[in-house]
């Protein structure tokens, strides 16, 4: 053969869903046999849904996905499909408890099941955690024959290391490599893939076709980005980034000495037959504000629609954090979808409601004014006694937040919708928020986003004209708890506060290496404790999504009570 005609089925599956997940593969797969392809790929588990966590503890869940695989086997035809499943290990047996299983692929074609592949390498750090799930494959040389054409099938990390698996069936006589993924979005992660699949394309030479996940799943965004290289490490095409896609190429094979191939993008399940005239191009990827817009867009779009909650619940202060998140989940989920509600109390100043109504205007959201103060002088009234002869502080300050609290989730629970708090990156890791108050929420969109690039953000959405009052932006940020507070009240400027904030939360430098590059040692020594002492808050916080390598969430693992001292 001069080429190997591959599909790729770049996915929007859902964790634990086994059976609507077969029903996405299936039609995909009829769709690829239209197409005349030789090969379909899925994403790493696409049965199961990645990652599927301690679902794989369960042996019934282990048994339900392995039905659907034999499912897929029965269904498939001429084109051969690699699917992601969860296979039993050696000795496992149903009734027997948790077991090692094995990160898998099937290759299932004419009817059956024609073979399996067992993940080589597990990785065991960030957000991932397969050796605590996983076996390891003793299978990295091997191939499966398509179509009379030598193949190499891995599964995600396998490619990751130059001397992995792949090289291996490269070495046993591979003509081409078929990696299938589950590799999770964080900021510069496409170019770091393209770079690295280019570099094992060309080093092996053959060519290499990556298909990735897509889609939100509680704090990770699979980004999609599915790549196809040819031997020379050259790429032939690229996917869409966030966006489900359909496509197949005509990949050359390194001795055919081919044109470059024939890409066919497919949307919405429509099925063309032929070749486009011109081919279709390669998709360019977003520049990395937009990048990640997209990427925080979908993770709160999908954690909404894929736990079932009719919409959303946002509290409008007036300020940045808050603008931000109601236009991320106007954009994510639609205007009907999201309910923006001001809460004024006796601190808060005109402006601040203003702004908020001029945005829910702007979005066509629902928008609620609803007074903070009774409630709030409630609570003084009530602790009048407890409260005489001591100085206002942060109590007082914080029953304001937390009477807003109790206001967002009165109105969750009474007419639907998940509350989504506000707060960013900048003020988690320091602490600069209430327990019970602003940190009210099921999912928080910007918990993994600093101060300084929420407004890098908002001027990109008004790119085209505005929908974040321009005021909103330029204001000083204030909590409005007291009279006349600012945040620099409490914290460094936050384009200080973030630099210092992601050497010390994001690389793990110490406190005299940041002070070694240029930071005042006092400063930098305040905000470390101020991380520190906050952990507890952290602990309790929503979910949100993961934009860079070191999130507030699965990323970063501290104990609460600690007594090391930096």
């Amino acid at each position: 053969m001069d080429f190997l005609r591959v599909a790729g089925a770049q996915l929007n599956l859902v964790v634990g869903d086994i059976d609507g997940n077969t029903e996405r593969i299936i039609d995909a797969m009829l769709w690829a046999e239209e197409c005349q392809a030789d090969v379909v790929l899925f994403p790493e588990l696409a049965i199961t849904g990645y990652p599927p966590e301690d679902l794989v503890l369960r042996s019934a869940f282990i048994r339900d996905n392995i039905s659907a695989l034999h499912r897929l086997a029965a269904r498939s035809g001429e084109t051969a499909a690699v699917v992601g499943f969860v296979d039993r290990g050696v000795g496992h047996r149903d009734d027997a408890g948790p077991a090692r299983v094995h990160n898998a692929a099937a290759l299932v074609a004419g009817g059956g099941l024609r073979g399996v592949y067992h993940k080589g390498l597990l990785p065991n750090y960030g957000v991932f955690d397969e050796d605590r799930y996983f076996a390891v494959g003793e299978n990295p040389g091997s191939l499966w024959e398509i179509n009379g054409v030598a193949v190499g099938v891995s599964v995600c990390e396998d490619i990751w290391v130059p001397d992995g698996p792949p090289a291996d069936q490269v070495a046993a006589g591979a003509e081409i490599l078929l990696n299938i993924n589950g590799s999770p979005y964080h900021r510069g992660r496409g170019s770091e893939r393209q770079q690295m699949l280019s570099e094992r394309a060309r080093s092996a030479g053959v060519p290499l076709v990556y298909l990735n996940l897509v889609g939100g799943q509680d704090e990770l965004v699979f980004d999609g980005q599915s790549m196809v290289f040819d031997a020379s490490g050259d790429l032939l095409y690229r996917a869409a980034q966030f966006e489900e896609e359909l496509f197949w190429v005509d990949v050359p094979l390194p001795e055919s000495g081919g044109d470059v191939p024939t890409a066919l993008r497919v949307s919405d399940g429509d099925l063309l037959d032929g070749n486009p005239e011109p081919p279709l191009a390669t998709h360019d990827p977003f520049e990395e504000t937009e990048e990640i817009y997209q990427a925080l867009c979908l993770g709160l779009g999908d954690y909404v629609r894929k736990n079932g909650f009719g919409g959303v619940v946002i509290g409008l202060s007036g300020g940045i954090d808050s603008a931000l998140t109601a236009t991320i989940a106007a954009d994510a989920l639609g205007a009907d979808a999201v309910r923006g509600v001001t809460m004024p109390s006796r601190y808060s100043s005109t402006g601040s409601v203003e702004d908020s109504r001029a945005l829910a205007a702007n979005l066509g959201i629902a928008f609620d004014e609803i007074p903070v103060e009774p409630p709030f002088t409630g609570f003084l009234e009530a602790l009048g006694g407890a409260f005489e002869l001591t100085e206002v502080d942060v109590a007082e300050q914080n029953l304001q937040a937390r009477s807003r609290g109790a206001i967002l989730m009165a109105l969750s629970n009474k007419f639907g919708g998940i509350v989504v708090a506000t707060g960013n990156k900048s003020e988690m890791s320091v602490g600069y928020a209430t327990l019970y108050g602003d940190m009210v929420g099921g999912y928080a969109v910007l918990k993994d986003v600093s101060k300084m690039l929420v407004y890098e953000l908002a001027r990109w959405r008004n790119r085209n004209g505005e929908v974040i009052p321009q005021r909103t932006i330029d204001k000083p940020p204030s909590a409005e708890l007291k009279p006349d507070q600012k945040d620099t009240d409490s914290l460094p400027p936050y384009d200080l506060l973030d630099p210092i904030l992601e050497r010390y939360v994001e690389d793990d430098a110490s406190v005299d290496e940041i002070v070694k590059e240029g930071f005042d040692e006092s400063t930098v020594r305040r905000i470390a404790q101020m991380v520190d002492r906050n952990e507890y808050k952290r602990r309790q916080a929503a979910p949100g999504v993961r934009i860079t390598t070191k999130s507030l969430g699965r990323d970063r693992r501290l104990p609460i009570t600690n007594g090391y001292g930096d």
